[in-house]
């Protein structure tokens, strides 16, 4: 895998399309069960700081594409759906970390439910702090307890999107462009929350696969 992926892949952060890719649908998924399976059981074996950092730090050298052709097609509530979200979170983050710190900031003003403590990134939270929390969450996935990285990485998405629709209100008057693209964020980052919290719950019923 790496051999074939050497070159990073330029991503906007707020683009969620699907990634195509593949002929099979059912060895497509196959696939993604398997791999994803097998990387966490790998890495959990040889508890190895080298490889799990290498894990960690993987789309910066050889892109999301190196991902996603593996796990971005899996259903949403799923371990290799689980995975690429987080992937996914980390290089929205990595890609405009200044845009996200400033949304998690609004967002931390405005929810009103535990999710900031859930989270855990510090107060206040700038661009390189919100980096270093999505570097911890996956660690977490690689090291500590899945459901807890999983809670980690839903409880964000939502302080962000938070952030994002509030900051969408603000805009709408002067700038509805923006408040639309805001709002559409805010939604599709509910919608990730939303699935690695069920797949949070799903790991620890032992359902997750």
């Amino acid at each position: 895998m790496t051999e074939r992926f050497s070159k990073p892949v330029k991503f906007a952060g707020y683009q969620f399309e699907e990634i195509q890719g593949g002929e099979d649908p059912a060895a497509v998924s196959r696939l993604a069960h398997e791999t994803a399976a097998a990387v966490i059981a790998r890495v959990r074996e040889q508890d190895d700081p080298e490889v799990v950092e290498r894990l960690v730090t993987f789309t910066d050298e050889h892109g999301i594409d190196a991902i996603a052709e593996l796990w971005s097609r899996a259903t949403p509530r799923s371990l290799p759906g689980a995975l690429w979200r987080i992937y996914l979170i980390r290089t929205m983050i990595r890609g405009d970390a200044a845009s996200i710190s400033l949304f998690y900031q609004r967002g931390f003003q405005t929810v009103r439910t535990i999710d900031p403590v859930v989270a855990g990134a510090p107060e206040p939270a700038g661009p390189d702090e919100v980096q270093e929390l999505a570097d911890q969450i996956l660690r977490g996935v690689f090291t500590g307890d899945l459901a807890i990285a999983l809670d980690r990485a839903a409880a964000f998405c939502r302080i962000v999107a938070s952030g994002c629709a509030s900051i969408a209100d603000d805009a709408e008057a002067t700038e509805p462009g923006r408040a639309t693209e805001l709002t559409t964020r805010a939604a599709r980052l509910t919608g990730i929350g939303a699935d690695l919290s069920a797949s949070s719950k799903l790991w620890r019923s032992g359902g997750l696969d």
